[in-house]
């Protein structure tokens, strides 16, 4: 297949893209610098894209979005944060409904924050979405709702609602790992918040699957065994042979990140299963937590 990748530079992108070369596949970057062999460049915020950028592809695959827990959450951020994932988003798709021959399919990111701060409840893709003042619910739903134009116009659209990416490199597991090598991490307030999380080689291979499935709509990403955060916080001692036993308060990480962006990184609790990804049939390499983390430690399952 021909596949355009936007957000190819991420963790996500930078893994996918080398996944789907090495099967032979056609990758073609957007990039918002001096395009390269391979490369085409755009720009989501003037909407400068040009149609010829589609010539040829199958499917395109949209992981653009600047990181949520990257920096704390000013008014200024927040607005960076949607406008980065909105943007790319709608030029992808109302681009593509304007082609005379469009790819078949659209494979855009979007995240388990839909669902808010739902505590035990089991949720999956026929769940709607959390309190509508839950600033990661608003972004997600407005989110999806920018890739409407590639749905009306015909093309199977898929929404990635990716949980937790087990890598040592980035993401939550990334940021966790130094403290935990100290023998300082704990369980982040009482622990009983759902941590629903998938290794990136589950991520990379479900996204791929979704390429020539007939699924659209939402899917979600994550591995059918969530995870609390005191099972998170047992599981990584025990790959790093490192104790556990200091709770972090959660004022701690109020005053380190800001009470909003706290609680949506570490307290909001969301049981999340694949549920359509399961009825479609695909195989997750790694259901249980411990060969999730041994997977993102470089460890064998």
């Amino acid at each position: 297949m021909r596949i355009l990748i936007s957000g190819s530079s991420g963790l996500i992108g930078s893994a996918l893209r080398r996944h789907l070369t090495a099967h032979a596949h056609d990758v073609v970057r957007l990039v918002r610098s001096e395009p390269a062999p391979g490369e085409v460049r755009w720009d989501p915020a003037t909407g400068d894209l040009d149609p010829a950028a589609f010539d040829g592809v199958d499917a395109v695959i949209n992981l653009s979005g600047a990181g949520v827990g990257d920096r704390r959450w000013t008014a200024e951020r927040k607005a960076e944060i949607v406008d980065s994932r909105v943007n790319p988003t709608r030029l992808l798709a109302e681009t593509m409904a304007d082609l005379p021959q469009r790819p078949e399919v659209f494979l855009s990111s979007s995240a388990i924050g839909f669902y808010g701060d739902r505590g035990d409840a089991v949720l999956t893709e026929s769940s709607g979405p959390g309190p509508a003042d839950d600033f990661l619910v608003r972004v997600t739903t407005e989110w999806e709702a920018a890739a409407e134009p590639a749905v009306g116009a015909g093309i199977r659209t898929v929404h990635l609602r990716t949980g937790i990416v087990l890598d040592e490199e980035a993401g939550a597991l990334g940021r966790m790992l130094l403290p935990f090598k100290l023998g300082i991490g704990g369980r982040l307030g009482d622990g009983e918040q759902w941590w629903s999380w998938i290794s990136l080689e589950d991520e990379i291979r479900a996204i791929t699957h979704l390429l020539t499935s007939p699924l659209d709509g939402p899917v979600n990403l994550t591995a059918p065994r969530p995870a609390t955060n005191a099972e998170v916080t047992k599981a990584l001692g025990a790959a790093l042979g490192r104790p556990t036993l200091l709770p972090v308060p959660g004022f701690a990480l109020d005053l380190l990140l800001g009470k909003e962006l706290a609680q949506a990184l570490a307290f909001t609790s969301a049981r999340v299963l694949p549920e359509r990804l399961l009825a479609d049939g695909f195989e997750f390499r790694h259901q249980d937590l411990g060969a999730g983390i041994a997977a993102a430690l470089g460890e064998a399952a």
